[in-house]
């Protein structure tokens, strides 16, 4: 090939997307059990750790934009796992909140990450090089989120 450059096998991205495809179809089943999907999963990640917040703060955490977020959202308080008002002290911000169900589905959610965990961890992969792995990817993220706010 010409443009060795181009080669998918000499690209960083295709590593990460695979891995992260391939790291998401294990969830699966796990979500299935809890009747989400791993979008709905990592929202709600985000308010076990802190309740009733925007639906901007939300985004950031994410990394995703409110355009993608609030379907999303919409799916997920249909389920009856959120609430979305707005705020009392300003109108334009919207507020998530969980309900009932979403909080009871932390109990239920909470052996997933040992559970995913267990599963990767082999003769091949030991539990340090995830924690190395996590690591190395949150520097490249900060380094991206940190870029792309200057520019």
């Amino acid at each position: 090939m010409e443009f060795d450059q181009l080669k998918l096998s000499n690209q960083l991205c295709f590593p990460i997307y695979a891995a992260s495809r391939l790291i998401t179809r294990e969830y699966q089943p796990y979500l299935d059990n809890l009747g989400i999907t791993y979008p709905q999963y990592l929202v709600l990640m985000v308010l076990w750790e802190t309740d009733a917040i925007s639906v901007n703060e939300i985004s950031q955490k994410l990394i995703l934009n409110t355009n993608t977020i609030t379907p999303l959202l919409k799916r997920m308080e249909n389920l009856g796992v959120i609430e979305r008002q707005r705020s009392g002290s300003d109108e334009r911000k919207v507020i998530v909140e969980l309900t009932k169900k979403g909080k009871e589905m932390q109990f239920e959610a909470a052996a997933i990450p040992e559970q995913l965990a267990a599963g990767l961890i082999s003769e091949k992969m030991e539990i340090g090089e995830l924690i190395d792995l996590k690591e190395k990817l949150e520097s490249i993220i900060r380094f991206l989120t940190e870029k792309n706010k200057i520019e």
